[in-house]
């Protein structure tokens, strides 16, 4: 049986890993032969992962170039996620490579994907106040269902299941490593349900609840239909703005069938509030995160990029990374398994791009294919430098601040995404409370 880990982003992951190694390094004559029973590069990939993302959430307000694309095309941000998605597929490939009960195995995945999922609700859900807010609370009819850890949790749940019960074959005898045909169908499959769905569905004209705190602001050519809302001593006016579409395969920010899918089965209250499209130039968004009521009316719409039909995909990328735990476990030559990774990243990029030439552009709020082949081949690669500089020349000292921060990445992940680092050092100040430093960032880099 699997020995019990956390997913990707726990910080038991390692030692898991360790006791996998240890216990199936004499089952087979293609089992990893190491003196390191761990695979340091993971960590060091995970590290990279964690580091990543506080880059880019902090310093993205200052360095638009790095912040997430406002539709297509990829920046740095936009490869955070498919990196996550990559190195929990790998884990998975290693801590599920022998399992005597799968039953068991499998209600072991579920749990710890529903542990995961269940977290980054908690931490979407305002239990610890803002950097500029000190409100507090849930409100249950707002509360976004989707996130990070919840399309990590959605991502491993699917690739421990292909992992635990789909069967694989040898090639050519124990000598040759195993054909995982089956999990490739699963990757096919969810694919062309995917292109199904994004092209093949009608999106119809549909409308959404905004905020009307002007009713001079009027977008001129948009039917309202104006509701009176009673918030405690407070009366909010409400407008439904109309976004037109009336059609299908459309690939833009307002009539894509992905938004359509999770407005009808999430509803808009439990989407994403502030999407990153309102940073083109169409909703001319001010540089207080406003968006204009004269801009089109989808600009102030929410939308998810996490969102159901895109899960389709990054299940996808999850899978693609346990096909690179396989080489790692069946192969027992680092030569070997750096030319495997290595053609198979290039074979992605090269495909991707090509998906991406020939109209599917690189998107990563509707995770197209193209986005998925390239940001999956660019984790390959990544993974292969890693690998060569952590596990085959064992420059453990240049990796070292890397590998500690993936071996404790779930406290990280938590520590950033609550604002808790944040909150503490602004609690911090001279003479008045707004005088602390983060406030200085604030408004002398962000609100410039």
């Amino acid at each position: 049986m699997a020995e019990e880990t956390e997913p990707l982003l726990q910080s038991r992951a390692a030692a898991a890993e360790e006791d996998e190694e240890q216990t199936n390094r004499s089952s087979s004559a293609v089992a990893i032969r190491t003196k390191a029973a761990r695979v340091v590069s993971l960590d060091v990939f995970r590290g990279l992962c964690v580091f990543l993302m506080m880059l880019v959430d902090y310093a993205g307000s200052i360095f638009p170039i790095i912040a997430h694309a406002p539709w297509n095309g990829v920046h740095l941000a936009d490869f955070v996620m498919p990196f996550f998605l990559f190195v929990a597929g790998v884990s998975v490939a290693i801590v599920y490579k022998k399992v005597s009960d799968r039953v068991e195995a499998t209600w072991k995945a579920l749990l710890r994907a529903l542990k995961l999922f269940l977290l980054g609700v908690f931490l979407q859900g305002g239990y610890f106040h803002g950097v500029t807010s000190l409100t507090y609370g849930v409100d249950v009819g707002k509360i976004r269902f989707l996130g990070i850890l919840q399309r990590i949790a959605i991502g491993y749940a699917v690739a421990a299941l292909c992992e635990i019960w789909l069967p694989c074959q040898r090639w050519r005898g124990d000598r040759f490593p195993r054909n995982y045909t089956w999990q490739w169908c699963i990757m096919l499959l969810l694919s062309v349900i995917y292109l199904g769905c994004l092209y093949g569905f009608f999106v119809p004209d549909w409308q959404f609840y905004a905020v009307q705190s002007d009713s001079s602001l009027m977008i001129p050519n948009i039917s309202y239909v104006y509701t009176l809302f009673l918030n405690y001593d407070h009366e909010i006016d409400f407008v439904t703005p109309q976004v037109k579409c009336s059609v299908s395969g459309d690939l833009g920010p307002a009539c894509n069938s992905a938004g359509m899918i999770d407005r009808y089965i999430l509803g808009d209250a439990h989407l994403y509030a502030k999407p990153v499209y309102r940073n083109l130039k169409e909703c001319n968004i001010s540089s207080h995160g406003q968006v204009p009521q004269t801009t089109p009316s989808w600009c102030r719409a929410p939308f998810d990029p996490e969102g159901i039909l895109s899960s389709l995909t990054a299940a996808v990328s999850c899978i693609i990374g346990l096909q690179y735990g396989h080489t790692l476990i069946q192969i027992e030559h680092h030569k070997e398994r750096l030319w495997n990774w290595s053609l198979f990243s290039v074979s992605l990029m090269a495909l991707g791009l090509l998906l991406a030439f020939l109209g599917i552009p690189l998107n990563k709020s509707l995770y197209t294919i193209s986005y998925l082949m390239v940001t999956s081949a660019s984790a390959g690669i990544t993974f292969c430098i890693l690998y060569t500089l952590a596990d085959v020349y064992n420059w453990r000292r240049s990796t070292y601040v890397l590998e500690w921060m993936g071996k404790h990445s779930l406290s990280i992940f938590i520590l950033v995404t609550s604002n808790i680092v944040v909150i503490t050092v602004q609690g911090f100040y001279l003479k008045a409370p707004e005088n602390n430093i983060v406030r200085w960032i604030i408004t002398r880099f962000v609100h410039k």
